[in-house]
């Protein structure tokens, strides 16, 4: 039987082209292959210059800090940023960068 989690973390990085859609593949494999018991990778989008990994966990700050510890200061992290809502809500709640206002999905 499938888990269900509670809520759903988005890594938001900007993307346009397919060098950029190859990037998040390497990175979305790489937390796949780290993530552990933290959650489960739900997939990714990319469109209107952004890319996101959708991943559902219960516990979206811990989650977050394990992907930190997975992706290591590489370029992405300049340009990271990560919220999570609960499952079904629209509203997010923003985890990185600290001074971001404000986090929507095109």
């Amino acid at each position: 039987m499938k888990r269900i989690y509670r809520q759903q973390l988005v890594l938001q990085f900007p993307g346009r082209s397919l060098k950029d859609y190859d990037s998040l593949i390497e990175l979305e494999d790489r937390i796949i292959g780290g993530l552990g018991n933290f959650g489960e990778v739900d997939g990714h989008d990319m469109g209107v210059g952004e890319m996101n990994i959708f991943i559902h966990t219960d516990h979206p700050k811990l989650t977050f800090e394990q992907i930190k510890s997975l992706i290591g200061t590489c370029e992405v992290m300049r340009e990271l940023k990560a919220a999570y809502r609960d499952v079904g809500q629209e509203s997010f709640t923003i985890l990185h960068p600290a001074d971001l206002k404000h986090f929507s999905i095109a």
